[in-house]
């Protein structure tokens, strides 16, 4: 059974997903007609894992957390959680390019591939991929958004990442 735990700030609302004791998903939860629009498959709840975890997300989006101690279980290829691993190396208030990030999983000729991980990457804000930006520096996709992505890079360097 997967549980989920509704999480909202002031910045974004997210399902927080837990199975087996660890964390298999976040989502962006959109509301359609003033409801939620939430997963099959999924039962609400509070654990205590969903509640740390929101905690420390709370903790993030407040400024005060800049890494994750959390269980984590992403469900993908060997070659996807290769690159999920690689985001979790990227530093809090750093971004780099996906040839970068090709490189990092030593695969240097893989941007696209890379790219296709990323996207879908299970877990993100915790497994940051919103960290990966296009080689010219500007905002490439993102499943919450590019205004959400522009206020996570703004976020974590203090204001000092500007859309180019």
């Amino acid at each position: 059974m997967k549980y989920l735990y509704l999480y909202k700030n002031n910045i974004c609302k997210l399902g927080i997903a837990e199975e087996n004791n660890a964390i298999c998903n976040i989502l962006f939860i959109r509301t359609e007609k003033g409801n939620e629009k939430l997963p099959d498959g999924f039962e609400k709840a509070q654990t205590p894992l969903l509640l740390k975890a929101a905690k420390q997300l709370d903790e993030y989006f407040n400024g005060k957390r800049k890494e994750f101690d959390l269980p984590l279980a992403p469900r993908g290829t060997e070659f996807q959680n290769k690159v999920w691993k690689a985001l979790q190396a990227i530093p809090f208030g750093k971004t780099c390019s996906y040839g970068q990030l090709a490189a990092m999983t030593g695969n240097p000729k893989a941007c696209r591939a890379v790219g296709m991980a990323n996207n879908r990457n299970p877990i993100p804000v915790i497994i940051p991929c919103h960290r990966v930006i296009g080689h010219n520096g500007a905002l490439t996709g993102y499943a919450g958004g590019l205004e959400l992505k522009q206020k996570l890079l703004e976020l974590e360097s203090c204001g000092l990442y500007k859309k180019r």
